[in-house]
């Protein structure tokens, strides 16, 4: 029960990997508060993972991570009902409609839209939180980045499919990185510990010739699954990792060497 007693907040905890982190927090003895915009998917969660963890505490807060006052208002509704939050997990991953295009067809208001809700959402909440965090004299941030925020794109992967890898992603998880060194540099001393997880490619439903090319960069397992990045996340939320600051942890089979 390594999260024991402890309350975290979990962006995004109604997506793909939202889902595995919370399902990991509760089972390891922790509350979920799930903070997302999707509420029929949020609730959906709610209940599934109220079935597989009947003694587990679970919430959902409707939740906007580009509004200050939706942060605001969502720390103040875990506050009230728990007392504590001991920790944020940074993991909306907000995008327009135009997002994912090919670098000639990115427009200019479509990139900086992109960068400005996915970085900036990640900044305005890592912001709100810390000043909570700082009231209470400690907390941790865990936000997300990716291999692409470590190593440029191997476009050769996406040959002969739809897919591409989108230039605001790669700017945005490499500003994430650099985010979370910046956090925990500038909260030196303040009981908050910032970090980030670097994953590799999440299997969603991918055209085989893109999952042929890219697990052939893979050391055994190739593409990851959600519960694969559940160890790290545990271990940066835990008491395990209380003397690990500023760090990004890549999880990606080897992928990145």
């Amino acid at each position: 029960m390594l999260l024991k007693d402890q309350v975290i907040v979990v962006t995004g905890g109604a997506g793909l990997i939202g889902r595995s982190f919370v399902s990991a927090i509760l089972a390891q003895g922790g509350t979920a508060v799930i903070a997302d915009r999707d509420e029929g998917a949020g609730d959906a969660v709610v209940k599934s993972q109220q079935s597989q963890h009947p003694l587990a505490s679970i919430d959902f807060v409707k939740t906007d991570i580009t509004s200050r006052q939706s942060l605001q208002a969502l720390i103040a509704a875990v506050h009230q009902k728990y007392g504590r939050i001991d920790a944020l997990v940074n993991n909306a991953y907000p995008r327009n409609q135009h997002y994912g295009r090919k670098f000639e067809d990115v427009e200019f208001d479509d990139f900086n839209q992109n960068v400005g809700m996915h970085l900036g959402g990640y900044f305005l909440a890592s912001q709100q939180f810390a000043a909570y965090f700082k009231k209470q004299e400690r907390g941790s941030i865990v936000n997300m980045a990716s291999i692409y925020g470590v190593v440029a794109p191997r476009f050769d992967v996406y040959g002969d499919t739809p897919m591409t890898m989108p230039v605001e992603y790669a700017a945005i998880k490499s500003a994430v990185v650099h985010l979370t060194k910046y956090l925990a540099s500038y909260l030196k001393g303040s009981g908050i510990r910032v970090n980030c997880i670097s994953p590799g490619g999440i299997l969603d439903a991918q055209p085989e010739a893109f999952l042929a090319r890219y697990n052939s960069y893979s050391l055994s397992k190739g593409m990851l699954e959600p519960r694969d990045l559940q160890g790290a996340l545990l271990f940066l939320l835990s008491n395990m990792s209380q003397f690990v600051n500023g760090q990004n942890i890549i999880v990606d089979d080897g992928w990145s060497l």
